[in-house]
This record gives structure tokens, sequence and C-alpha cells, in this order.
């Protein structure tokens, strides 16, 4: 169950004027800062008081993309102990600096990422989304030193092909950089986004143009699946 079907309507509520608000940052062309996310990781905290999550499993971390995968998660790799801590319109930045309190209380085995999409759309350049990635890394290992990361890759999408060569751009360097570090992978989601003529596979897509449907979701898990075999965590 999602933390907001387990809050109820109130919490529905309060993430809805969220999202509403991250909305409105990105049309602006700018990041809100982490305080704006507040209320989310509120809530996340009260659901781990009242059902606290597993530890030393896979912690899914990132923005919309993997808070709409939370009703699925743990379907999708059966036998694998999963935490979803996605907040919708979230950067990099806001996960490194809650880490404290959605990452560092799980003690996970591999932490699996997705952002940086709304880093670019918020205005960001690809060397600061790299710079960021970064940072988040050395965040999270000086609580677990040495924790394994997997980076899910900038997806391509329709509603913000015009931004896809910097994305395209922040997704190589982290590439790059990635290669050079031990236990932090680099999962390629974006080529398999793409069709033939190089362009995004709209029927991947929502009807919004950004967010994935199942299909999308089916390439992530194929990608990610050998990285958590690799961890130690097959699926059944």
């Amino acid at each position: 169950m999602s933390v907001l079907r387990a809050l109820g309507a109130a919490a529905r509520r309060v993430v809805a004027i969220a999202l509403f608000a991250a909305a409105t940052w990105a049309a602006a062309g700018t990041v809100p800062p982490p305080a704006h996310w507040k209320a989310d990781i509120d809530a996340f905290v009260a659901h781990d008081r009242s059902d606290p999550p597993p530890q030393h499993g896979v912690l899914f971390i990132g923005s919309s993309s993997i808070r709409f995968w939370a009703p699925t998660l743990a379907r999708d790799f059966p036998g694998v102990p999963v935490i979803d801590r996605g907040f919708g319109g979230s950067a990099i930045a806001d996960s490194t600096y809650y880490a404290d309190r959605i990452v560092a209380p799980y003690h996970p085995r591999l932490i699996v990422m997705y952002a940086g999409d709304n880093d670019i759309a918020g205005g960001l350049s690809p060397r600061q989304v790299v710079d960021d990635f970064k940072a988040f890394v050395a965040r999270v290992r000086r609580d677990q030193p040495g924790v394994p990361v997997a980076y899910i890759s900038i997806k391509p999408s329709v509603a913000r092909w015009a931004l896809w060569p910097a994305m395209r751009e922040a997704n190589q360097g982290i590439r790059r950089w990635a290669a050079t570090q031990r236990d932090v992978r680099y999962v390629d989601v974006a080529s398999r986004m793409l069709d033939a003529h190089g362009r995004p596979r709209p029927e991947l897509l929502r009807d919004d143009g950004l967010h994935m449907k199942p299909a999308g979701y089916a390439i992530w898990i194929a990608a990610l699946k050998p990285v958590l075999a690799e961890y130690g965590f097959g699926t059944r």
C-alpha cells in the first residue's frame, strides 16, 4: 500500500497541493528549495512509526516516477524487501537534504535512485545534476560507507523532449563518473525508451507525455533485475 493511501484523504490533499506547487515552480524554470517537501517527508516519517518498513532492503528514492511506482513495486520485485520513498517533483538535492529521515533509518543494502528529470526542467545544468548526484552518494555513505547506489538514467519523454539534449548530457556525465566508482551503477533505461528514429516512445507514457504506463516500468524492471541480483536480491 502506498504511503498516501495509508495516511488517508488529508495526506492526499497535502501532497496534491505540493504537486501543484511543484508544477508551478517547474513552469517558472526554477527548482523549489528542500523545505518545500517537508510535508511529504513528515508523512513518510509518520508512516514509518505506524508501519515500520523493512530494514536492510532495497530503497527506491527520487521523484514522481518512483512515487507512482509504489502500488506495484513489491509485486514487480517479488521476494525483495523494497521501500518506496519517491516524492513527486523533487530534485536530487532534496533526497540528499532529507537523507537523515528517509535513507539512514532503513539501513538499505542497496539504493536505487531516479531523479534529475525535474532538475533539468527546473533550470539546473547537466554539470549540476552530476555534481548533485555525487553529493547524494557522498551523503548516504556518510552513514553507511560503501552502500551501493544505482542511478536510473533520466528518461526521454514527449513532454520534455526539448530538454532531452541537456538530460542526455547529464546521463552521460553520471555514466562516466559511475564507471570510476566502486558500487555505483548507471542503469540505462533511456536507450530502451527511444524508438528507431531516436524519439520517445509515446506508448510508454501516460496522456501527460511525462509519467509512465506499466509498459514503461517493465523496461525499468528488466534493466534493474540484474543489478538487484548482483547485490543478492534475486526475485522469485
